[in-house]
This record gives C-alpha cells, sequence and structure tokens, in this order.
C-alpha cells in the first residue's frame, strides 16, 4: 500500500478478479432492435401458439380475490407431507436421483405394475411431450380432439411432427369415430383426454375399447387421466384396465390436480417396456427434483387423507353443478374439478363479470370458460355471478 492510500482502501492486486471486476463501470446494454438478430430459430416457432398460463387471482378493492383459472387443488399440502418436504430441503445440494427409484417402486406397489413400465416427468405435461418426441420425426401426425389440452398442439408441433384437430361433438365429448377416420399412414400418436380439459366430460369404456380395435397397432393411444380421481361416472374408462390387455396404449397421470403438488412439477406415464424405457430416454436428466420425489411419496401413503380432500371437491362441483341446473345452465357434464360454460361469443362479458366478483377464470377465446372448483366461498360467488348473468 502507497503512504498517501487511505488506511480503509484495500490493495486491488490482492482481491480475487470477481470482485475487482463488479467494481469496474460497464457500459449500460442497449436492446437490439429485432432486424439486428441474425441468430437461426426454427420456423415452427413463429406459427406455434404460446401456452396461456391461468391468470393469478385478482380482485376490485375490498373484495377477496379467489384463483379459479388453473385447476389447482385450493388446499395445501397435507400435514405429512409438508414435513417431508421441509426434511427433504436440506439435501438439495445434491443431485436427485435422475432414475426417481424409491417414486417409481411407490407408484409400482400404488398401481399394481411392473416398475420398468413406468415413467416419471416434470409434469404430465413433460411427459406428453416425451411420448411425443419419442414417437415422431418431422412430417409424422398426432391426431387429437379439439378444444383440448392446450399443450397438444405445442408440444407436437415443437417435436416437429403436425397436430391434427378433431371437434368435439354438441356435448363437448370426444368424437372417437371422427378422430378415427383422420388417422392415416402418418399418425403416430393419438391423445384422448379424459375428463378432457377444459369441456370435462369422459371417454366410456366401451366406446374407447371400440375406438382402439381399429386404431393400427403400431399407432401409440395416450389415455390422460390427469383428472382421474375427481371421475364419479360409472361408464368412465379407467385407463390401467385399458393398458393391461392394450400393448399400444400408454396412461398418462399427475400428481399437480388432486395430490395438490403443481407446484413441485411431477407427472407419470405407465407404458410397456420398451415405450416406457423410450420415454425415459427422452427424459430431461435429473428433471424430477427430490423434494418433489419425497412429496409424491409421502402423498401416495397419505392417500386416504387426500381421498378425503378430493371427495369434498366433488361434493362442490356436484353443488355449483345443480345450482347452476336450478338457474337454467345446460352444461357439459364435468368429472373433473372444474366446470366448462360454453359461452361463445359471451366468454368475454362472462369472464368480465367474474372478474368484478374477484374471480379469476380461464377463458378460451370465444369458444367458452373454464371455472375451477375452489374454496366454498369462491364455488358460492360463481353462483352470484352465474345466476346475475343468466344461463346462455
Amino acid at each position: 500500500m502507497s503512504d498517501t492510500a487511505d488506511a480503509t482502501t484495500p490493495d486491488t492486486d490482492d482481491l480475487p478478479d470477481s470482485v475487482t471486476e463488479s467494481a469496474t463501470p460497464r457500459e449500460s446494454y442497449a436492446v437490439p432492435r429485432a432486424g439486428d438478430v441474425k441468430v437461426r430459430l426454427r420456423d415452427v416457432l413463429a406459427k406455434m401458439p404460446d401456452y396461456k398460463p391461468g391468470k393469478p387471482a385478482s380482485a376490485p378493492a375490498g373484495v377477496t380475490a379467489y384463483k379459479l383459472s388453473s385447476n389447482e387443488n385450493p388446499y395445501g399440502p397435507l400435514p405429512s407431507v409438508l414435513a417431508a418436504i421441509e426434511d427433504s430441503a436440506a439435501t438439495v445440494n445434491r443431485y436427485p436421483d435422475m432414475a426417481v427409484t424409491a417414486l417409481t417402486e411407490r407408484l409400482a406397489k400404488a398401481l399394481d405394475v411392473p416398475a420398468e413400465c413406468i415413467a416419471t416427468g416434470t409434469g404430465s405435461v413433460a411427459v406428453l411431450a416425451q411420448i411425443v418426441n419419442a414417437a415422431c420425426d418431422a412430417g409424422d401426425e398426432v391426431v387429437f380432439a379439439w378444444r383440448s389440452f392446450e399443450a397438444y398442439p405445442i408440444v407436437t408441433q415443437l417435436a416437429g411432427a403436425e397436430p391434427v384437430m378433431v371437434g368435439l361433438d354438441e356435448q363437448a365429448r370426444h368424437r372417437l369415430d371422427a378422430m378415427l377416420a383422420a388417422i392415416t399412414d402418418r399418425t403416430r400418436v393419438v391423445l384422448v383426454c379424459t375428463p378432457n380439459n377444459p369441456t370435462g366430460p369422459c371417454v366410456h369404456q366401451d366406446e374407447l375399447e371400440r375406438f382402439l380395435d381399429r386404431v393400427p397397432e403400431d399407432v401409440i393411444v395416450v389415455v390422460d387421466e390427469a383428472y382421474v380421481e375427481f371421475v364419479r361416472d360409472p361408464q368412465a374408462v379407467c385407463g390401467l384396465d385399458v393398458w393391461r390387455h392394450r400393448p399400444n396404449v400408454v396412461v398418462l397421470r399427475t400428481f399437480s390436480k388432486a395430490y395438490g403438488l403443481a407446484g413441485l412439477r411431477v407427472g407419470y406415464a405407465v407404458a410397456h417396456p420398451p415405450v416406457a424405457a423410450a420415454l425415459r430416454k427422452t427424459a430431461t436428466p435429473f428433471g424430477v427434483n427430490s423434494v418433489a420425489q419425497v412429496a409424491a411419496i409421502a402423498s401416495l401413503d397419505a392417500f386416504d387423507e387426500l381421498e378425503e380432500r378430493v371427495e369434498t371437491l366433488v361434493a362442490e362441483r356436484d353443488r355449483v353443478v345443480l345450482a347452476l341446473a336450478d338457474q337454467g345452465w345446460r352444461l357439459p357434464r364435468s368429472d373433473a374439478n372444474f366446470v366448462w360454460f360454453p359461452l361463445g361469443a359471451d366468454s368475454t362479458a362472462f369472464s368480465q363479470a367474474c372478474g368484478e366478483a374477484g374471480l379469476t377464470v380461464r377463458q378460451y377465446g370465444e369458444d367458452g370458460v373454464r371455472v375451477t372448483i375452489g374454496e366454498v366461498e369462491a364455488n358460492s360467488r360463481l353462483i352470484e355471478v352465474a345466476g346475475r348473468f343468466g344461463p346462455r
């Protein structure tokens, strides 16, 4: 240090480079114009729709806000699950088990399937992408009903495949005969969402069996059961029952809805061994984090308690549906944790009416509005808004 230097000023020669660099003034960043960015991006991105998540809860001043836009479970984690999450947080400095061994074995026990038939991922939407990436090359086709889960066309196009959308019937149900007619020699995957998101009805066991009898055996049929725990339709298909005797069927499920772990991102597929192995190859390495794995296992262990919450939500769904029917609404049957208002051109006005009452809902253009079954007060408020708005 020089004789004239302040005794509190450190000698920069003795400091790490990171410290001296951070003290060096830098030019401010000027955002380049779009035309100045010459990097090459995939053409498909320009024509691909963005995924639109449910908006966060908001409300006018003095009104309690409720988020009914994302089909989340309104209840927080069970105490036993929360305790497991807290304990596992101490090890997040380590990579998770990439094979997701403990959760895979626990799922195999719960579902009575071989562990080699299970493939996991960061939510069922990620497992869906694993399926499409494993099955499709550029120019191949993926057939699905529309309107259905918003991610279907996105994951299809990201894989380089072409989405083939088949319209729903007048009851907002899958038209399986029309979907069968849409299958070509380029079809690699068919997606069957049951209950259908966002409209609510299930595909029935007998109609899916007839459909599968005629689908080429080299085409993967995905039975997407994200909401299976809420199903009460006695005719509804059970994906696992179908899977057991259909080598080309894959069952897709999630911990995000009934289990209330949407923020931790855990989903899985049940597939026959060669397909399940392919899904593990297309998964993001270490994708299912260690906290999520522990929370999912704890949730399976606490299923009896979780089932009570599911029954509460089903009872609330039935209460809402009955009240809306008494008001004159004729909505599609819902076996999920939401109801669908097929409002067409009135969708925006209804969404705004809900927003003014503190209910954030999910509008799908001019097709309709999906409203999640949430807290009792939120559901009662929905009934009030729908009554004032009047059936369409």
